[in-house]
């Protein structure tokens, strides 16, 4: 698949369910409404779509949320698309999580064939992490970490850099990244959804200065590593650690753009900061044959943009797309 722009589309986010354990501030309000079950594909459908879009070139397959492993019967999707693995036509199959469930589900996820896990942590402060996830326990996620590291899962930490609620512990993350041997990536909150009573503007901490603050106490070397995401990577030379950036404000990532969102609906996303969509699920549904989701999957990508329209500034400060983060997986 083929963007009008030239990029080759091999990378296939899904959201497998907008439903969350946590209800992080910069995410979700905390008076969530969900999704009708029945607007919600089954796992059948999912896997079928999953699929499709792996006959048509996707090489790696993300599951995301809300938080994927609430799903009911999670690992039954996983098992059946981790024989993509096996067949050789697909390269990764991961996961962001929020660590929540990785206790109970680490050793499962291995046997799949599941090399590596994103997890969402803020803070290392148990009761500011409560506060940033609202529902959240700290304790029980560091417990998740700690069963994937012993599954063999590659932990890469994802962090969304808050002005004045974890900027001060940048060095502190780091540090705990490095001994625990995970990478570690800094995003820049993105203006997704109405969160409720939290003001965007006042989260917005730009990875500049993140970076110029890290840059007072190591020294950053730009790297070529990739990990097919929005990342952009440097190695800390005095722990040869990695640390990645990602910032779709005040530097978008998307002229390398190689990726497509699926949501728990069946609804394609082409962009992630940009309301055009195209419904699957209707042709889905319509045939056992997938010609007609072929065809439909190859116009949507006829659509896909160049790039996003996120901005926050004070004439800025609302959502720039309506739906929620946890709608679209990330």
């Amino acid at each position: 698949m083929i963007d009008p722009f030239g990029r080759t589309i091999s990378y296939l986010r899904v959201s497998v369910t907008d439903r969350c354990d946590f209800r992080c501030i910069y995410c979700m309000a905390e008076d969530m409404t969900f999704l009708p079950k029945a607007e919600v594909l089954t796992l059948e459908e999912l896997d079928r779509l999953c699929s499709a879009f792996v006959g048509l070139g996707v090489r790696k397959l993300r599951l995301t949320g809300g938080e994927p492993l609430v799903r009911k019967n999670i690992m039954e999707l996983i098992r059946s698309l981790s024989g993509h693995l096996k067949s050789g036509a697909l390269d990764e199959l991961t996961l962001t999580t929020n660590g929540s469930q990785l206790a109970k589900y680490a050793d499962d996820l291995a046997r799949c064939g599941v090399k590596r896990v994103n997890v969402s942590i803020d803070t290392l402060d148990p009761e500011k992490f409560t506060a940033i996830t609202r529902w959240g326990k700290l304790p029980v996620v560091l417990d998740g970490l700690r069963a994937a590291k012993q599954a063999g899962l590659k932990v890469k930490i994802n962090t969304v850099a808050l002005k004045g609620v974890n900027d001060e512990e940048i060095f502190d993350l780091v540090d705990w990244a490095g001994r625990e041997g995970h990478d570690i990536t800094f995003i820049e909150v993105m203006p997704m959804g109405d969160i409720g009573g939290e003001n965007r503007l006042d989260q917005f901490f730009p990875i500049s200065m993140l970076r110029a603050k890290l840059q007072q106490r190591w020294t950053l070397t730009d790297t070529a590593e990739r990990t097919g995401g929005p990342a952009r990577y440097v190695r800390v030379e005095e722990t040869g650690q990695r640390v990645g950036f990602i910032t779709p404000l005040t530097h978008n990532f998307c002229e390398s753009c190689n990726r497509v969102r699926l949501t728990c609906m069946g609804t394609l996303y082409m962009c992630l900061g940009q309301d055009d969509a195209a419904d699957l699920r209707t042709p889905l549904r319509q045939s056992e044959s997938d010609a007609t989701l072929i065809e439909a999957i190859r116009e949507a990508i006829t659509r896909k943009p160049k790039g996003h329209d996120f901005i926050i500034d004070r004439r800025h400060q609302g959502p720039a797309v309506s739906r929620h983060m946890s709608v679209t997986g990330g």
